[in-house]
């Protein structure tokens, strides 16, 4: 969900980079969250508690339950945050899907299979599936008129893409 960044101020605060989209939700005070540490450090199979997640110039700043100073909230820097919950859980929002339930499935053009998701690049502009097809790997931007349909059940995304973003422009153009 988040990986902790550096010590913000004197009281404990840590600059968060986050992994979800749902920041409020996931960091919401009383959450108990997993921490991923070298084995040899002190917070190692160690779990933490979200006391407040504030926002410092549109940034995020995470206050933790039992952390109150600067030279506490040093042990955690550079910390991976992770949650347990089911996989089949589905965000909250309609139409949108988290990463895990994305990758593996089958990724169908005009009725073919033509690959499936590696994987999901998150950009300031927006999202992009990474699709592995038999000669390369195409990052297709996550977006309706692109991928007007996901169906987690029968394991399959079909795209729309724009000509040449899977084949030659040469090829594209000799088509049409």
């Amino acid at each position: 969900m988040g990986r902790l960044l550096k010590a913000h101020g004197l009281k404990g605060a840590i600059k968060l980079e986050l992994y979800t989209d749902s920041p409020n939700q996931r960091f919401a005070a009383g959450s108990v969250l997993k921490l991923q540490v070298p084995e040899d450090s002190d917070w190692f199979g160690k779990h933490i508690t979200v006391k407040e997640l504030r926002w410092y110039n549109s940034s995020p700043v995470l206050f933790i339950e039992g952390i109150d100073d600067r030279d506490q909230a040093e042990g955690l820097i550079r910390a991976i945050l992770l949650v347990d919950q089911p996989l089949d859980e589905l965000p909250a929002e309609p139409e949108a899907w988290f990463d895990h339930q994305l990758t593996g499935l089958k990724v169908i053009r005009a009725g073919i299979e033509i690959g499936s998701v590696v994987r999901v690049d998150h950009m300031p502009a927006q999202d992009l599936l990474a699709i592995k097809t038999a000669e390369t790997e195409v990052l297709l931007p996550f977006i309706k008129s692109f991928v007007p349909r996901v169906d987690l059940e029968a394991g399959l995304v079909e795209i729309t893409p724009p000509g040449g973003l899977f084949e030659d422009v040469s090829e594209a153009v000799d088509e049409n």
